[in-house]
C-alpha cells in the first residue's frame, strides 16, 4: 500500500512538473544598446545643447571674475612695493601698507566667491543632468518594453556596459535580434522639425583660461583626452 502511494505521489509530481515546464514560454532574448538610444534620443540632445550654454555662462562669469582678481593682485603688489619705499616717508608708507592688506582681503573674498559659484554650478549642472537622465531612462525603457513585446521577447539584456570584469556583458548577439535601432528611431518619431541635430547638439565650449572655470557634466562634457 505504501509502495503505491509512493509511485501515485511521485507520478504526480512528475506529471506536474512537465506541465509547469509546458506553461512556460519558450525563451527568446533580444539586446539593445541602452547608451546609444539615451545618446541619440533628440531631447538628450536638446538638454546636452542646454547644458553646455549654461556651463559656457559660467565659465564667462568666472572669467570676468580672474581678471578682476589678476587686476587685484596687480595693484597689491604695487601697494607692497610702496609700503617697503624709501622714497615715501613713513605716513605714506604706512598708508600703503594697511591699503595692501585691505587689498589681500578683497583678493581673498573674490577667490573664495569664485570657488563657490564654481561648485555651485558644477553641483547644479551635474543635478540637472541626472534629473534628465532619469526622466529619459523611464521614457526609453517604457518603449523597449513595446519593442520587445512587439518581437515576442521574453528577455532583454542591455549590451552598452561593460561587466564587473571590465568585458561586455553581452559577448555576441546576432544583428537579428538587435533592436537599438527600432528603439532609436521610435524614441524620435516626434523629433520636433529643425531642431538640433546629433552632429551639433553636443559642442562643448572652449575651457577658459583658469583651472577653477572648469565643469565637467555626466553625458555631456567629453572626457579629457590623453596624451
Amino acid at each position: 500500500m505504501h509502495k503505491v502511494l509512493r509511485i501515485s505521489l511521485a507520478t504526480a509530481a512528475f506529471a506536474a512538473c512537465a506541465l509547469m515546464s509546458f506553461a512556460q514560454p519558450a525563451l527568446k532574448v533580444v539586446v539593445v544598446d541602452m547608451a546609444k538610444v539615451y545618446d541619440t534620443h533628440f531631447k538628450t540632445e536638446e538638454a546636452n545643447a542646454k547644458f553646455n550654454d549654461a556651463a559656457q555662462r559660467a565659465r564667462e562669469e568666472l572669467d570676468k571674475l580672474n581678471k578682476q582678481i589678476q587686476t587685484a593682485a596687480e595693484e597689491f603688489k604695487v601697494l607692497v612695493e610702496d609700503s617697503r619705499s624709501t622714497v615715501l616717508n613713513e605716513a605714506a608708507r604706512n598708508k600703503a601698507a594697511n591699503d595692501a592688506q585691505k587689498k589681500r582681503e578683497e583678493i581673498e573674498r573674490m577667490q573664495g566667491e569664485g570657488q563657490n559659484f564654481s561648485a555651485n554650478t558644477q553641483r547644479s549642472l551635474q543635478q540637472r543632468a541626472k534629473n534628465h537622465r532619469d526622466l529619459i531612462m523611464d521614457e526609453i525603457m517604457k518603449v523597449v518594453n513595446e519593442v520587445s513585446r512587439a518581437r515576442g521577447a521574453t528577455l532583454v539584456l542591455d549590451r552598452s556596459g561593460p561587466s564587473v570584469f571590465g568585458i561586455p556583458v553581452v559577448l555576441h548577439a546576432d544583428a537579428a535580434y538587435d533592436v537599438t535601432d527600432e528603439v532609436v528611431k521610435e524614441v524620435n518619431k516626434d523629433r520636433p522639425a529643425g531642431s538640433v541635430s546629433a552632429s551639433s547638439a553636443v559642442t562643448p565650449p572652449a575651457a577658459a583660461n583658469s583651472a577653477a572655470t572648469g565643469f565637467t557634466v555626466p553625458g555631456v562634457t567629453p572626457a579629457p583626452k590623453k596624451n
